[in-house]
């Protein structure tokens, strides 16, 4: 089968000769330290070999939890932040109908989100929404403790037993969550809740390809199975015994980090011309900045959705300071078919097109894109995947995990731990007088009333 291709040639031109190769040695050198675990962060590499440790057993329990909840349930709300929910909304809504939620006649449920903000009038309005349905809860959060999911997760549940029962209710609620300790294991346990765990040596950031991201996936309707052999064999790929000229996780590490390192390329815009990505590009957002934004070091990760955005950042990315270089996800075969119509006077010009598929012209906009850009002195990498489908967007998820391990090493900081999340849940505590805080809140209103 086909796998996903990288194409460099017009972000290398802005680079003197060598500049990528430079960097080879380092990026065979971190992929050894990947699959060694000789490196900072080696606690938290269980995301490496992943694809290939999943068995068929484990992926039909989830496929069986999934039937269960889409057989008894109309909607299914995920609670979760960050890496809790984002990998598993990237993969839906790039593969799922875009009109799932207001065309659903019973095939699958809708997916909906929560817990990843605070927004009173958002969560009063789901509440609000979820009155009239048989609904379930897919509850993740490794410490049941994250105030955003725990929040959200007591209202769901709440609303849940009340329109269903409690015996019902726990029929249709999940935990995903730590094997052994935390708030929600704790509740799962008591409440006899079906159950997945988080492994420890997974960050939530590579999360994906586990329950945390499988079971919301599958509870889509969609083919966990072909999206985890995509990962496994983009894994294969990309292991140690493939050369870096070929490993094409390594050569986009090597490529991103030589326009940074040498020539100030300090903000990497992800680029799609496909809606259905916009997702997807979140998900790098936090992967990359989570893993790569710290010791003052660090690649902006930023996103832009084409054609949509080239009528409002268009203009900065054209000719706005020259601090950037562009990563455009390119899907080379639409799944769909839709002919441009003729029409008999044709007063907006554009008869021209007649009998062409919407996704040509689509495809002619992202080529005189990528040459404008080009032009303009922005560098330009292309990532292409052959068609939107579960296999190839496993591989891209892998590939993006991958490379941006190796990407971490050569820039000399620990991908795999997160220590800026802390400062603004610590102050927030103190501000709502949290147990625990005291110290921490008279400092903070002592620093307040002097401001």
């Amino acid at each position: 089968m086909n796998s996903i291709r990288l194409e460099v040639a017009k972000a290398t031109s802005f680079l003197e000769a060598g500049a990528v190769e430079n960097f080879y040695p380092e990026a065979a050198a971190a992929i050894k330290a990947l699959e060694e675990g000789t490196r900072p962060g080696n606690d938290f590499l269980g995301w490496v070999n992943l694809p290939s440790s999943i068995t068929d057993a484990f992926l039909s329990d989830i496929n069986e939890t999934a039937k269960v909840l889409r057989e008894k349930c109309d909607t299914i709300v995920v609670a979760g932040i960050g890496g809790s929910y984002l990998g598993a909304r990237a993969v839906i809504e790039a593969l799922q109908n875009s009109f799932q939620w207001l065309t659903n006649k019973g095939e699958n449920p809708n997916i909906l989100f929560a817990g990843n903000n605070i927004g009173e009038e958002y969560l009063s309005e789901l509440c609000e929404y979820l009155q009239d349905k048989k609904f379930g809860v897919i509850n993740i959060s490794k410490s049941g403790t994250t105030t955003e999911t725990a929040l959200a997760f007591r209202l769901l549940r709440k609303q849940c037993e009340d329109q269903r029962g409690k015996d019902e209710a726990r029929k249709v609620i999940v935990a995903i969550t730590d094997a052994k300790k935390g708030a929600a294991r704790i509740t799962a346990d008591k409440e006899g809740y079906k159950s997945y765990v988080i492994p420890d040596n997974v960050g939530g950031r590579f999360s994906v390809l586990t329950p945390v991201g499988l079971l919301p996936i599958a509870c889509a309707g969609l083919d966990i199975v072909q999206l985890v052999k995509g990962a496994r064999d983009m894994e294969e790929a990309t292991t140690s015994k493939v050369s870096v000229e070929e490993n094409i996780a390594a050569r986009y590490a090597a490529v991103r980090n030589a326009l940074y390192q040498n020539h100030g390329k300090k903000i990497e815009i992800l680029a799609n011309f496909q809606p259905k990505l916009h997702y997807i590009a979140e998900w790098w957002k936090q992967l990359y900045g989570e893993s790569e934004g710290k010791n003052l070091k660090g690649i902006f990760p930023a996103a832009v959705d084409f054609t949509t955005d080239l009528h409002s950042m268009g203009q900065w990315i054209q000719e706005g300071e020259r601090s950037i270089f562009e990563t455009v996800i390119s899907v080379e075969q639409s799944n769909r078919k839709l002919l441009f119509p003729h029409d008999e006077e044709n007063l907006d010009g554009l008869n021209f097109l007649e009998g062409k598929r919407v996704d040509e012209v689509n495809k002619m906009a992202e080529l005189g894109t990528q040459l404008a850009h080009v032009d303009g002195g922005v560098p330009n990498i292309r990532i292409i995947l052959p068609a939107l489908n579960e296999y190839y967007i496993g591989q891209l998820i892998y590939f993006f995990e991958k490379a941006c391990g190796i990407s971490g090493y050569l820039l000399g900081v620990n991908p795999f731990n997160q220590p800026g999340v802390e400062a603004y849940k610590k102050n927030m505590f103190a501000l709502l007088n949290k147990p625990g805080y005291e110290e921490e809140s008279k400092k903070i209103q002592e620093r307040l009333s002097q401001e």
